[in-house]
């Protein structure tokens, strides 16, 4: 029973390393073993939250099945690294605008896109487009939008802004986009 007990241990830990992106071969915001990121199908959608006009959660919903997109209103993306979900600093003053704009528009909800460029497992990009949606996510929270207002979306590489290979390519793809929806 002790050997199962120590396996379980274990197992536990190498997984909350592995999802948290701590394990032994973390690096700034990414990982060289695409086996060590969680993710997949299952995480496209990130944050299925959603609150009525009572106040009450909506699990399972999403802003584009309950509200309206607002066309002709677009944000700059946010670029990130390669194999990296940290926010460069050049990239706060985007994430300040769309706080800004939330903060003055209380009936603007707002979805954040996470995009990969092509290279990589279908696996690893879709949980990087999630980890680049989340970390946009966070700093918006810290900013002082409410959580209830922003969901995550990841495309990984299935939503490409430049077709083609090579640097400038890869460096255009590599994104958080928003999508702002009417209330």
């Amino acid at each position: 029973m002790k050997l199962y007990h120590l396996f379980a241990v274990a197992a536990s830990a190498t997984l909350l390393f592995a999802t948290v992106g701590c394990g032994p071969s973390h690096k700034a915001g990414g990982s060289d073993d695409p086996s060590m990121v969680s993710g997949g199908p299952d995480s496209l959608d990130t944050l299925n939250r959603v609150v009525d006009e009572n106040g009450a959660k909506l699990t399972g919903s999403r802003f584009e099945d309950l509200y309206k997109k607002v066309e002709g209103l677009e944000f700059s993306p946010v670029y990130f690294g390669f194999d990296s979900y940290s926010l460069p600093a050049t990239e706060l003053s985007k994430v300040q605008a769309v706080a800004d704009h939330l903060k003055q528009n209380s009936s603007h909800v707002l979805v954040i896109e996470g995009n990969t460029d092509e290279r990589g497992s279908n696996e690893y990009n879709l949980s990087l487009g999630e980890n680049r949606a989340l970390s946009i996510r966070t700093e918006l929270i810290m900013r002082g939008i409410t959580e209830d207002r922003i969901q995550t979306r990841s495309f990984g590489e299935e939503k490409p802004a430049v077709q083609g290979t090579g640097e400038e390519v890869w460096r255009l793809n590599r994104r958080g986009e928003f999508a702002i929806y009417q209330k």
